[in-house]
Parts: C-alpha cells; sequence; structure tokens
C-alpha cells in the first residue's frame, strides 16, 4: 500500500471508530430516555389507576347512598300510603257500623253536659236524629240534649253546640286526633 491509501485507511478507521462510538453513545441515550419514559409512564399510568379506582369507590359509595335514600324514601311513602288507607278504613268501618251500634257510638259521643244542641249529618239526622238523642239524655239520667235543625257536611259523628261554643265529636275529627297518639301502633301492625 502506498502512503496515500495508508493515510485514506487510517482516516477511514479513525472514522469507524469514532462513528462506531458515537453511535454507541446515540444508542445508550436512546436506552436511557427509553427506560425514563417507561419509568414516567409507569407512574403516570399508575396515578391514573389509582384516581380512577378512587374515583370508581366514591361513584360507588355516592350511588349506594342515593340508593339507600331512594329505598328509605320509597318504604316512608309506602309507609304513608298504608297508614293512610288503614286510618280510611277505620273512618269507613265507623260510619257502616250497624245500625243498633252506630246509634249507641253516637248517643255515647252526645252525652256530655246534656244541655247542647246536637248537630248531625243530614242522613243521620233523618235516620238517627231522635234515637241518639233519646238514648244519650237516658244515659246521661237528667240530660236535656235536644235535636238540632241544622245538620252539617260531615262524613259521621256528630257536633254538640251550646251556643257560641260547639265540639266537633265528628268521625274525621276524632280520628284525625287520635292519629297522632295511634300512629306508631298502626305502623308497627302493618309493619312489623
Amino acid at each position: 500500500m502506498n502512503g496515500i491509501q495508508a493515510i485514506t485507511a487510517q482516516i477511514i478507521a479513525d472514522a469507524q471508530t469514532e462513528a462506531d462510538r458515537i453511535l454507541a453513545q446515540a444508542r445508550a441515550r436512546a436506552k436511557e430516555c427509553l427506560s425514563a419514559y417507561q419509568e414516567q409512564a409507569y407512574i403516570q399510568s399508575t396515578a391514573l389507576l389509582e384516581r380512577s379506582e378512587r374515583e370508581s369507590a366514591l361513584r360507588e359509595e355516592r350511588l349506594s347512598h342515593a340508593a339507600i335514600l331512594a329505598a328509605r324514601n320509597l318504604r316512608l311513602s309506602t309507609e304513608q300510603e298504608m297508614r293512610e288507607r288503614a286510618f280510611a278504613a277505620a273512618l269507613k268501618q265507623l260510619s257502616e257500623l250497624p245500625d243498633g251500634e252506630y246509634v249507641g257510638l253516637l248517643a255515647g259521643l252526645a252525652s256530655s253536659t246534656g244541655r247542647e244542641e246536637v248537630i248531625l249529618s243530614q242522613k243521620d239526622r233523618a235516620r238517627y236524629g231522635k234515637q241518639v238523642v233519646t238514648q244519650a239524655n237516658e244515659r246521661l239520667g237528667d240530660g236535656h240534649l235536644t235535636l238540632s235543625v241544622q245538620t252539617r257536611p260531615i262524613r259521621g259523628g256528630l257536633i254538640l253546640s251550646d251556643g257560641d261554643v260547639e265540639v266537633n265529636c265528628t268521625f274525621e275529627t276524632l280520628v284525625r286526633l287520635l292519629r297522632g297518639e295511634m300512629d306508631r301502633t298502626v305502623v308497627e301492625v302493618l309493619f312489623g
């Protein structure tokens, strides 16, 4: 080989060595970058997964609470509806008592001081008025109850009137007043 070829070969060999060194450095740097990005991707994906799990658990808890609340509200509205039906049935039963029991109940309600006028519904006045007043006066012994010419739009029961003072003994009022006392008992009977 001549001198120029030797120099050229040496330059090529040196260039190849330098290229191999630069390529090795680039590969090492690329490996470091890849490793760093993989680590960063792992950290971010782990953080996202943890956040998703927390949000999922929180959403599940919210939905669970909402379902519990909805079930509770449904139970309460069902209980309320059943109580309404129970008291409506009681009012209906009072209004549909057999004649003798009905007159006896009204006479018992009318037995107070013995000086009042007894106001009934139009239907009850025509059907039971005289019997109720007679029986109430007998219960009082020396009662002076009178049957009022007035009637009221009531479902059952009566109103005792003594001048400006009226005592409301209608079935609607009596059931409403007893409801406060009996509401808990009705719920226990209906729902255990």
